[in-house]
């Protein structure tokens, strides 16, 4: 609490303006992140550009933790061993896993089989019931490159969900009370 007041009593005595400044810069700080955001997802075509590892079915290629960068280019045909990301209806947390067969049916739907490279079978199991294989649709990406372990921090802060309101209300307060 000795450390909290203090920031209080900064507030406090910031005129309106400068309150106002300092809420304005908050609400930049967001805004240009939301900008880069959908920015990226122009660039690579992918609704989610970077996304998160969550568990060790692709170790050794990928660990748990590492961020993946991800394209999505619609023209640019998926091949065996590329290792994409995709939904499944019905679950929340997309699959990173290795392509393991194409198929192209009669009408020209690719289809894909995967498998995550530390797994013994294939994911069939995974997928919805009944379904065999993954379609083009629910492909969210490649990985076009990686950043070993730095996503252990939104690991934390979705196993720890108080760490993660205490991080970022103090992020806020920072920005809001940091006066240059």
């Amino acid at each position: 609490m000795q450390y909290i007041m203090p920031m209080f009593d900064e507030v406090r005595h910031m005129n309106k303006r400068q309150l106002y400044y300092q809420v304005l810069n908050f609400g930049m700080i967001v805004s240009s992140a939301l900008m880069i955001w959908k920015g990226l997802m122009v660039l690579t075509g992918s609704e989610s550009p970077i996304v998160v590892v969550l568990s060790g079915s692709m170790e050794p290629a990928f660990h748990r933790g590492d961020l993946l960068f991800l394209t999505n280019l619609q023209d640019d045909p998926i091949r065996v061993g590329e290792i994409v990301v995709f939904n499944i209806e019905g679950r929340d947390i997309p699959i990173v896993h290795r392509v393991i067969k194409v198929h192209e049916d009669e009408g020209g739907h690719v289809k894909l089989l995967t498998k995550g490279d530390n797994n013994s079978v294939d994911d069939r199991g995974l997928y919805a019931p009944g379904q065999l294989w993954i379609r083009r649709n629910e492909v969210v990406g490649r990985a076009r490159g990686f950043v070993p372990y730095i996503g252990m921090v939104t690991i934390i802060m979705n196993d720890y969900p108080n760490f993660k309101y205490i991080l970022l209300g103090s992020l806020g307060l920072f920005v809001l009370l940091h006066r240059e």
